[in-house]
């Protein structure tokens, strides 16, 4: 199966189909005010429930309150992580609710706030330290990388270079560890979720050539 632009997913297509089928019922019961056309939508909302449960094992109803949560024109969630660099040493933090693996700080994009905002709030929160952002490096539509476990819903990943202004090593709820790598040291044990090792690379590449262009999917 391939998308718009004819490049293939690495995400099966029927994770593919449901997330779309989610994402057309959301966006129709947002709009739609007819009463025959609004159960048509709510059909299709448990549709895509079932579908995902069907081949993930997950629980079809939770499934389903996770997608009647989801309420106006459906569009893809943010994801804003931060390559924080010091002597040309990444800066990555141990994940707590992904087995304590390694990742670069970041999160979900709050509301109200610019990219650039959320990214520098999260990487204090995780790491401790304040942050510049020099760069946004890169642009990733996650369906289109190997990360693992799938989710439910579409995600958009926003890469930033950022240089350290301040603060110290600090752990945070969701983090256990702080510690910057080299890039032959980069741990093996990465919430694969969250990043993947050729994205680390590429961070590097970015900060040895700052002339590189933003990447995008």
């Amino acid at each position: 199966m391939q998308d718009h632009d004819g490049r293939t997913p690495v995400e099966p297509p029927w994770l593919l189909w449901a997330r779309e089928v989610q994402a057309l019922a959301q966006t129709g019961l947002a709009f739609s005010r007819d009463p025959y056309d609004r159960e048509r939508y709510q059909r299709l909302r448990c549709i895509a429930a079932r579908m995902m449960a069907e081949h993930w094992g997950w629980d079809a109803p939770r499934l389903e309150a996770l997608f009647a949560e989801q309420t106006g024109y459906a569009t893809p969630k943010l994801d804003v992580r931060g390559a924080v660099f010091r002597d040309d040493r990444l800066l990555l933090v141990r994940e707590v609710v992904d087995g304590n693996r390694w990742t670069l700080p970041g999160g979900w994009a709050d509301v109200n706030a610019s990219p650039i905002e959320c990214v520098v709030k999260e990487v204090r929160e995780e790491s401790g330290f304040a942050v510049r952002v020099r760069k946004l490096a890169a642009v990733w539509d996650r369906a289109r990388h190997a990360h693992t476990p799938a989710y439910p819903f579409h995600i958009w990943k926003l890469f930033f270079i950022c240089e350290i202004t301040g603060g110290e090593a600090q752990v945070s709820r969701e983090t256990s560890a702080v510690a910057f790598f080299c890039e032959h040291e980069l741990p093996a044990e990465l919430s694969v979720s969250r990043v993947l090792l050729p994205q680390l690379q590429r961070m590097f590449e970015h900060v040895r050539r700052p002339e590189l262009p933003t990447e995008f999917d």
